[in-house]
């Protein structure tokens, strides 16, 4: 008489690991494009997640969510809005490094652990400074879809031009109010809507900024401002697997004859 010896066990047991083959490192980079002197960004706010999440609309009036971003640059409110719509979601910050706004020509980087099956789709925020509520962001939550049905990146960089920088409409322009350039605390509420805004910046020329220098905007429609760059690696699993894998057909057809 045969018998088929289980391999029933070492099946259950290998399913958590073999999970393991969705899960990436993903590291982000961020580089501001922008001329000397000219606009700089708060921390950009990051959302890996399953497309359900939308964060604003063009010719809507702003989300207290996005306007967090648009307005202090902090996503006090936008990350708690994305996780009560996407539990799953993988959020963070994308940090300067030095510590501070993103002035031009500098860069930051962060690392996450993503599962591919689960949250393939990128969602970003950062408030342009200076201003009252500019920022950049994706309008829909599924136009960046970073990852394809086989956990494989298909998004090497996104670019930002002066063309793509949002309006909140929430606050009324005022250079006295004005991030980086003012006291935002005198911010007065404008009660309008979502719309692309990057001519209102040449408007703080010749302010001394934060950061100590004098703002000239020199941006037109076309100007690149702001880069996100994807990179990715696997997330390592026990050096074994492969050969247990491997191994486990033999371990299923293994015959034995009973005396």
């Amino acid at each position: 008489m045969r018998y088929i010896i289980p391999a029933v066990a070492t099946v259950a047991a290998l399913l958590p690991l073999a999970s393991q083959a969705a899960l990436v490192n993903l590291t982000i980079k961020v580089e501001n494009l922008a001329p000397t002197n000219s606009v700089a960004f708060a921390p950009l706010r990051v959302g890996l997640h399953n497309g359900s999440f939308d964060a604003f609309n063009l010719g809507d009036t702003a989300s207290a969510a996005i306007i967090s971003v648009a307005e202090g640059g902090s996503g006090a409110d936008w990350f708690p809005a994305f996780a009560a719509a996407d539990p799953t979601a993988v959020l963070g910050s994308v940090l300067p490094n030095p510590a501070g706004p993103l002035l031009p020509g500098a860069s930051g980087t962060a690392s996450f652990t993503i599962d591919t099956d689960v949250n393939p789709f990128f969602t970003f925020a950062a408030m342009v400074v200076p201003s009252n509520d500019f920022f950049i962001g994706n309008d829909s939550p599924t136009e960046y879809r970073l990852f394809d049905m086989d956990g494989n990146l298909q998004i090497s960089s996104i670019t930002q031009h002066a063309r793509d920088v949002w309006d909140a409409g929430s606050e009324v322009f005022d250079a006295a109010a004005a991030a980086f350039v003012g006291n935002n605390g005198l911010r007065a509420d404008q009660n309008s809507v979502v719309a692309f805004n990057f001519a209102e910046l040449a408007a703080f020329n010749g302010l001394t900024t934060g950061a100590g220098y004098l703002f000239d905007s020199q941006l037109a429609a076309d100007s690149a401002i702001y880069r996100i760059s994807f990179e990715t690696s696997p997330v390592p699993v026990p050096a074994a697997l492969p050969l247990l894998l491997g191994g486990l057909g033999l371990l299923g057809t293994m015959v034995r004859k009973r005396a």
